[in-house]
């Protein structure tokens, strides 16, 4: 099934510091809008709507996994 990831239901213990971390550190905000932005891309991908080969929607999950595990230890850290 075809579905986004939203940070908030992929770490949903950290939902409070997520939304706490988002409105006052400039470098979470970041790093959340990137996650965000690929996410919704690799969506579109995956409907169809946007076409491109297996091999970059391969990396662009690649790179979706490495911006999660970056938040995840922003996190962990702050």
């Amino acid at each position: 099934m075809i579905s986004k990831h939203p940070i908030l239901q992929e770490f949903p213990e950290y939902s409070e510091k997520i939304k706490d971390l988002y409105h006052r550190n400039n470098e979470f905000q970041v790093l959340l809008a990137s996650y965000h932005s690929l996410d919704n891309e690799i969506f579109e991908i995956e409907k169809g709507e946007i076409p491109l080969n297996d091999d970059v929607l391969t990396h662009k999950r690649k790179d979706r996994v490495f911006l999660k595990d970056e938040i995840y230890s922003f996190l962990q850290k702050n």
